[in-house]
């Protein structure tokens, strides 16, 4: 993170004619093109712009300032919430400006909030930076597609881009289950539903047992956490649908490791052979600082598609191969990060210094760079 950016500091305007005092600093985060937006006792509002932490142009908020703040905006059943559980999730709009997910919680005996804007402006594949092989997602039919990566990495905007490309060019209807709303869509070819956990149903295992019957062709899963949830989208998968979801992994050969995890070990081989049957690709995603001041964040992607190959070593449980096969199948449209790591270098998206610091094996990635690849057992130049 750039230490100048972090003592950067942002306007915040007046408050808008009708609206609440925290209305100015939720105005501020739009005008500043800010992703986020945290309010703490003894800071002045902090809005993440870039990816980088910048300081509104306030004093700092004292403890009654913050309370009165929050009380607001939050409904008795979200203060009921904050009490029993230590924190609260809803949606708060501003009229012209737009509509934001709201975390407020409760930290060294005071309250804190952070909140994340709702974009309406979906991103396209390209413009994201996403490896060519992304393109062949969108048109699977039915089957299961992962999106891998830590908090913050980028999933629900690679999600949201994919998703953007069905509902442009599929006449399907779509349906997510997503905590929280990152993206609004507006029905293109497509018809899209969206529910938000907390708001309109209690959890994403709930939302799974109850979609099928809203007859969609397209299902996003915005987290996938537990056996329930694993197994109910591989099912949905195998009655013919299109299912995505996210897992916390750091490989695609680890994604299968995670989804077995949720499994006691008696299950494994039924579940090796539901993915077997049904899971299409994984995608796995590394969020990095830019080069190029006009694309600050860009992805470092790992991607496997789903081949016969990747198939039999998925039901063999020979995990441990999937690398190889990846790195050797870059003209079917896979990458692993070494090689995705190599070509944001070659095309001057970050540095090779960035790179290296992210590759899970520099001394590879520095062969790479100068033109020596490894892939299926042999060099070629």
């Amino acid at each position: 993170m750039d230490p100048e950016a972090i003592q950067t500091t942002a306007s915040v305007p007046a408050v808008p004619p009708g609206g609440k005092e925290i209305d100015k600093f939720f105005t501020a985060a739009w005008k500043n093109n800010a992703s986020d937006i945290h309010i703490k006792v003894g800071e002045p509002p902090l809005f993440r712009v870039k990816g980088s932490i910048v300081r509104a142009k306030v004093p700092p908020l004292t403890f009654d300032q913050v309370k009165r703040l929050f009380d607001e905006i939050m409904s008795d059943k979200d203060r009921r919430e904050l009490q029993e559980l230590g924190g609260a999730d809803f949606a708060y709009a501003v009229k012209g400006i737009g509509r934001f997910r709201v975390n407020i919680f409760r930290q060294r005996g005071s309250l804190s909030l952070a909140a994340r804007a709702v974009k309406t402006e979906i991103p396209t594949i390209e413009q994201l930076n996403l490896p060519p092989g992304v393109k062949l997602i969108p048109h699977y039919e039915s089957g299961l597609v992962l999106v891998a990566g830590v908090t913050g990495s980028g999933k629900s905007t690679s999600l949201a881009a994919i998703l953007q490309v069905i509902n442009t060019t599929e006449q399907v209807h779509i349906v997510t289950i997503e905590n929280p709303i990152e993206y609004l869509y507006t029905d293109a070819k497509a018809i899209i539903n969206q529910r938000e956990v907390g708001i309109d149903l209690p959890d994403f295992a709930n939302g799974l047992r109850h979609v099928l019957r809203q007859d969609p062709d397209v299902i996003l899963v915005g987290e996938m956490r537990d056996a329930e949830t694993f197994e109910s989208a591989l099912m949905s998968a195998e009655t013919g649908h299109l299912v995505f979801g996210t897992v916390h992994a750091g490989s695609a050969a680890q994604t299968i490791g995670r989804v077995l995890d949720y499994f006691p070990v008696e299950r494994h081989n039924q579940i090796r052979q539901l993915l077997y049957f049904n899971l299409r690709a994984v995608m796995v995603q590394k969020l990095l600082k830019g080069l190029r001041p006009d694309i600050p964040r860009v992805p470092a992607i790992e991607l496997m598609l789903v081949n016969p190959l990747i198939k039999k070593l998925i039901s063999e449980n020979e995990d441990k191969k999937i690398p190889e096969v990846i790195r050797a199948s870059r003209q079917e449209g896979m990458q692993d990060f070494n090689q995705s790591l190599c070509d944001l270098v070659k095309r001057g998206l970050v540095t090779e210094q960035t790179a290296m610091e992210t590759s899970p094996n520099p001394e590879q990635l520095s062969m790479n760079l100068k033109g020596i690849n490894f892939s299926a057992g042999s060099i070629s130049g």
